[in-house]
């Protein structure tokens, strides 16, 4: 029988390390200084601002819950939470799926429309302050192909 501990684990190269370090450090101060740019405008969190995209760019502006998960990435517990807030605040609704009466389909309301306009707005400047600003656009375009590699499957 031979000892697991003679195995060697791939060890990342320092180049990679310190990618990883960076990528994970700046996706952190840009993104805390966008939800700051949202806070300071008072405006909801950038998460609502996901949600709501996504149902705008629906065919009939509504989602069922699992389709908003998969395509914001959130958790589905904490979407539930974010969904009954954005209720509350009158941004979004829900009705029950005809196929299905348990589920429901989450539609954006006209309110809904009008936040992620508002939002965007912000948003938008802050996407320049501190992206935009630091990069020209053959960066950015070098940038958005490198996270792509990332991105993918493997």
């Amino acid at each position: 029988m031979s000892d697991c501990s003679d195995v060697k684990t791939p060890q990342p190269s320092p180049a990679i390390t310190r990618a990883w370090v960076r990528l994970m450090r700046t996706q952190q101060i840009v993104l805390a200084a966008i939800e700051q740019d949202l806070k300071a405008a008072d405006l909801p969190p950038l998460g609502w601002y996901d949600v709501l995209l996504e149902l705008a760019r629906a065919t009939d502006g509504r989602l069922r819950p699992y389709e908003i998960e998969e395509r914001t990435l959130l958790a589905q517990h904490n979407l539930s939470r974010l969904l009954d807030r954005m209720e509350k605040a009158g941004l979004v609704h829900r009705e029950v799926f005809s196929e299905d009466g348990r589920g429901r389909w989450v539609v954006i309301t006209e309110a809904g429309s009008a936040m992620r306009n508002r939002m965007w707005t912000v948003y938008a400047s802050a996407l320049q302050r501190h992206l935009g600003d630091k990069l020209d656009n053959a960066q950015a375009d070098q940038l958005a192909e490198l996270l792509a590699v990332l991105s993918r499957k493997s």
